[in-house]
């Protein structure tokens, strides 16, 4: 009778070791799916529209800062 009720558990514990490897292995790939369609559907709507770029004119001449430390007024030519 008790190895019966060992072989009967020993089944059961099998089974519900398959049935969660099975469930982890189907979450996984869930998760997987949603994250690559989320990244194609991004990597496409980057290209259809572009970040703009800022640029400034320089003319040749670097750009001259002031700013104020407490002390007194500094301009950086």
């Amino acid at each position: 009778m008790q190895n019966i009720r060992s072989i009967f558990f020993m089944l059961a514990g099998a089974t519900f070791f398959v049935a969660m490897l099975l469930l982890t292995f189907s979450v996984t790939l869930a998760v997987g799916g949603i994250l690559t369609v989320l990244m194609v559907g991004r990597a496409l709507s980057m290209k259809m529209k572009p970040a703009p770029v800022r640029a400034k004119a320089n003319n040749g001449k670097p750009e001259m800062r002031i700013w104020n430390d407490g002390r007194g007024t500094i301009i950086d030519l």
